[in-house]
């Protein structure tokens, strides 16, 4: 698949960085022995790895906005564009040496997401789509799955940690869903997981109180994938509001329900 220019830029600087972050993450289980832990060598790969992006992404289009972990937000010339960006979502993994995280690219038009890059550098999986173009992984176009009942279905969720104040409701969540499912997957990327909705892998996934550049880039995949995206509160921005709720199109609506009620 031929994309345009800006996804081009996207899928080279998410390359880029990926080549990156490989180089540091074969560093960590050295460092996971040392007294010191590899707490603050990972912060430095998180940092340099946005560096690069940023090189990239605003080297490539200067006029455009940023909006990033580390760096936080920068207004562009063009106000109605603009980045999105991690450049290492699943931290926690990485800095464990498990290999599961990722490097997450949105490019936003007038506050909706038209394109977006995820790439997994240890599996060398990149997930990419671009409004109206479907959605893709390497050379091949993924479907999300079509899987109805939720009995066969398998989902995804973050499970809240160090006392956030999110924890009630995702135990109730879960007691509502597990005993309807063939099982509930906590992987620890945000934006694997919607990739993962997106090819298939899983028929769905919701969190809440995730920051925009863990979502982004995953909304325009699951969309162009056949999938259906929104806030969990319906009548919001799932970029704004931090909560997101996707599924397949066949079980969405049931899925929804479960987490909603």
């Amino acid at each position: 698949m031929i994309g345009s220019a800006n996804l081009n830029v996207m899928i080279k600087a998410a390359r880029k960085a990926g080549r990156s972050l490989v180089k540091d993450f074969g560093e960590v289980e050295n460092l996971q022995v040392s007294r010191k832990g590899p707490g603050d060598f990972v912060s430095k790969a998180d940092i340099a790895a946005e560096a690069i992006l940023k090189e990239e992404l605003m080297g490539a289009r200067p006029t455009y906005g940023w909006l990033a972990e580390e760096g936080g937000e920068i207004t562009g010339e063009d106000p109605t564009r603009r980045w999105i960006v991690d450049p290492l979502d699943g931290t926690t993994n990485f800095l464990h040496g498990l290999p599961h995280w990722s490097v997450s690219i949105a490019l936003e038009h007038k506050g909706k997401v038209t394109a977006g890059v995820i790439y997994d550098p240890s599996k060398d999986e990149l997930f990419f789509a671009e409004k109206g173009a479907g959605a893709w992984m390497n050379e091949s176009r993924i479907r999300a799955s079509g899987r109805h009942r939720m009995i066969e279905s398998i989902f995804a969720t973050g499970l809240p940690f160090a006392g956030r104040a999110d924890l009630p409701e995702t135990l109730q969540d879960l007691a509502r869903l597990l005993p309807a499912t063939a099982g509930v997957r906590r992987f620890g990327s945000a934006a694997l997981d919607m990739a993962y909705v997106a090819a298939g892998r899983y028929e769905g996934y919701w969190e809440r109180r995730l920051n925009a550049w863990d979502l982004a880039a995953g909304i325009i995949i699951v969309k162009e994938a056949g999938g259906l995206v929104e806030a969990l509160d319906p009548e919001k921005s799932i970029v704004e509001s931090g909560e997101v709720i996707c599924a397949n199109e066949a079980i969405y609506e049931t899925f929804a329900k479960v987490i909603r009620c």
